[in-house]
């Protein structure tokens, strides 16, 4: 009851509307994925938030071409993107995901050049904790305590980059206000980027379970009708 709950859909006037007047000490946007969201919100906050805080993705840098190779800093940001692969490809909605959030951090950029508006974008990779809806890390570790075979595509040799949600939200917390991030992209990510086979060899470690891991071709499991990522979602 301590919370006051806004409901409006950003994308239209509702979204002006419901918030006309209103002034906060801070904004933290977890659901802008379009240049007009960031757009929008800064134009009806301007002079009325004192932080705003965008959560961004390392898509962003996924859509690089080149990639960066190993881990992305702030500075491989900047250069040429990599071309629309086709739109039946299932490239294409990884690739529409980091453009769109390309697009709602450039709009702050702007925002900030041309007004000032005092927001900083945060870029963090997949997020494991309590709690999260995807159940992604939940998967694997039902499979390890059944003790059936654990399929992962091309052997899950793929490094993998996570953080986890608490070290976010501290994260946050200790963002909102510093002035000095105004205008600013800062990565945020776990320091470990363990393979997804690492990952789950430690996981059945912990759990005291048998780490049943199969290795099998990604072409193959394609062949098969299978998506690699529902198969192995890390």
């Amino acid at each position: 009851d301590r919370v006051e709950r806004l409901p409006a859909d950003r994308t239209t006037d509702a979204f002006t509307r419901r918030l006309r007047g209103r002034s906060f000490d801070a904004a933290v946007d977890f659901a802008a994925f379009r240049a007009q969201d960031t757009r929008r919100a800064a134009q009806v906050l301007l002079g009325r938030v004192g932080h705003y805080v965008m959560i961004s993705s390392g898509q962003v840098y996924l859509v690089r071409d080149p990639r960066p190779s190993g881990a992305a800093r702030e500075s491989d940001y900047d250069g040429p993107l990599v071309a629309e692969p086709a739109r039946d490809s299932p490239d294409w909605p990884e690739w529409d995901y980091g453009l769109g959030k390309r697009g709602a951090e450039d709009a702050l950029v702007a925002a900030f050049e041309s007004h000032r508006f005092p927001a900083t974008r945060l870029r963090i990779p997949m997020v494991n904790g309590e709690g999260d809806y995807y159940r992604r890390l939940e998967g694997y570790l039902w499979r390890l305590l059944d003790g059936g075979p654990v399929l992962l595509p091309d052997g899950g040799e793929t490094p993998t980059r996570h953080v986890y949600a608490g070290a976010v939200v501290r994260a946050v917390l200790r963002l909102l206000g510093d002035v000095r991030t105004f205008g600013q992209a800062l990565n945020l990510a776990q320091e470990e980027t363990p393979t997804v086979a690492e990952l789950v060899r430690l996981s059945a470690e912990l759990l005291g379970a048998p780490a049943n891991l199969v290795s099998v071709p990604r072409a193959k499991l394609v062949e098969q009708g299978l998506d690699p990522v529902q198969v192995s979602p890390f």
